[in-house]
């Protein structure tokens, strides 16, 4: 296995990106994954397969973000919001290291507004420096909800105070100029519950109904041997209007291996709601929705596996987020890229079973040296999964049986996850660069480029445009738009075979 390059604590990029989804019946909300289901497949049409940065062909609109962004992009109501830090000063009130999200006018991209958080006393075991706010919002109607990095469980305006009014119950806000943001309420999960993040808060709301669901990122503590709030919950659920605390659960209580920074699916298998949930401790768990009453558990690691702290082990967490598709749940296991490569496991389980599941839900497994350590999420399009791993390779799959089609090799670290639409495969990585592949059986690369810096996010796609966020730019990328690129000269007569 080569030895890829990897940063501290930036993983929490796999809690990344966003797309939008109708939902029948309702608003139209995004969230990363696309909808409950966190499948990084979309209907969207016409997306490019090529671009230029130096000519600007395809190339609607770029912004400036900070010098790490790790969160989203999230796209909805003609808005994309970024978790990124403060590096790229916006209000010059609000300087020093901060947790930032960003929200940009997608049809230019205009800056909006922002929050700026600034970061917790205890330093890195909570809050670890530069990171910002790593993970995206989810966003329905007026509203977006996101976790900060201090812990604190937010739903904001999505206007922020550009509308001029001090929208909900919270009033306590000390900025409240057009390009701040507007709390509409707020829950502080380490102050009212207790939890104890390890590194960094961070977790993609998910909306059902009238709920909300997030992890609360609680993990070990700065030597990582103790657990400083093992009844804390892990999971929570909430009203999405008041911010009331519905239910909670504290699995996997004083299991926790290191922290949690997942994000959990939402699924109606065989006629059964459920909410599935990546535990601490490298089990998933599935909760009936309203009452939060356990359905099922799975063991996403052998039973002989081990862990160590610093990674030396066999046994893995899960920081994929896990994906629900045709009755069943897909979800690869790794983790921290500081840790390093190592073997990983990728699952298809049979969600309808009840109780303690390991050994008997598996549908398939790709793991030993078919696998490596994972913290992106898989998309499923046409009956193919896509699945990348940490050591750069992007796996096609049969998601019914797990059959290998072909493999791509990117040559460096990938954190985000792929994402297909349009009958293309988009991909970024470490390096900066971003592959374009034709989705389908056959391998086949249409399109390789570099963005300028790290890729640690997944693409998106809305209304015929693609947005990919490197660590510190927002692209639109749009086919016919930017500086077309130079027609090939006209050829008359006959040519010689």
């Amino acid at each position: 296995m080569r030895s890829r390059r990897v940063k501290p604590y930036a993983f929490l990029a796999v809690l990344l990106g966003g797309l939008l989804c109708a939902m029948p019946g309702r608003a139209q909300v995004a969230m990363f994954g696309g909808g409950p289901s966190r499948n990084m497949a979309s209907e969207e049409k016409g997306l490019p397969a090529k671009w230029n940065l130096e000519t600007g062909e395809n190339v609607l609109w770029t912004a400036k973000l900070g010098s790490q962004s790790y969160g989203g992009p999230v796209v909805a109501g003609g808005r994309i919001y970024v978790g990124t830090n403060n590096e790229g000063l916006r209000n010059p009130k609000l300087t020093g290291d901060r947790g930032v999200m960003m929200a940009f006018d997608a049809k230019d991209g205009t800056f909006l507004w922002q929050s700026a958080h600034a970061k917790l006393a205890a330093g890195r075991v909570n809050d670890w420096p530069l990171q910002g706010v790593c993970s995206g919002p989810a966003v329905e109607g007026d509203r977006l909800y996101y976790v900060s990095n201090r812990a604190e469980l937010i739903a904001a305006d999505v206007a922020g105070f550009l509308d001029k009014e001090n929208d909900g119950p919270f009033q306590g806000e000390t900025e409240t100029s057009e390009i701040d943001e507007d709390v509409v309420w707020k829950l502080d999960m380490i102050g009212e519950l207790d939890v104890f993040p390890h590194n960094l808060a961070a977790g993609n709301p998910l909306i059902v109904d009238n709920m909300l669901y997030t992890v609360t990122g609680n993990g070990v503590d700065e030597g990582h041997v103790n657990i400083p709030s093992p009844q804390a919950p892990a999971f929570i659920a909430v009203d999405k209007t008041t911010g009331k605390l519905i239910w909670e659960s504290a699995l996997p209580g004083d299991k926790i291996l290191h922290g949690q920074w997942s994000n959990p699916a939402y699924g109606v298998i065989k006629g059964r709601p459920q909410v599935v949930v990546p535990g601490g401790d490298g089990w998933l768990y599935s909760f009936e929705p309203k009452t939060g009453t356990l359905l099922w558990k799975f063991d996403a690691n052998p039973k002989d596996s081990v862990w160590k702290i610093g990674g030396a082990g066999t046994r893995n967490n899960i920081i994929a987020t896990p994906v629900i598709w045709d009755d069943k749940v897909y979800v690869g296991v790794g983790q921290d890229p500081e840790h390093g490569e190592g073997i990983g496991h990728l699952w298809a389980i049979d969600a309808s079973l009840d109780g303690d599941v390991t050994g008997k839900a598996a549908v398939w497994h790709r793991g030993d040296e078919d696998f490596h350590r994972t913290i992106s999420t898989v998309a499923i399009a046409d009956g193919i999964l896509y699945a990348a791993d940490l050591s750069g390779f992007l796996y096609a799959l049969d998601a019914k049986t797990g059959a290998h089609f072909w493999t791509y090799d990117s040559f460096a670290a990938v954190w985000g996850s792929p994402f297909v639409a349009d009958g293309k495969v988009y991909l970024g990585d470490e390096d900066g660069d971003v592959v374009v592949l034709r989705a389908g059986k056959t391998k086949e690369v249409l399109f390789e480029v570099n963005m300028g810096s790290s890729v640690y996010t997944t693409p998106v796609a809305k209304d015929g445009v693609l947005y990919i966020n490197t660590r510190s730019k927002l692209f639109a990328l749009a086919e016919g738009k930017g500086t077309p690129a130079p027609a090939k000269p006209a050829t008359t007569g006959t040519t010689t075979p």
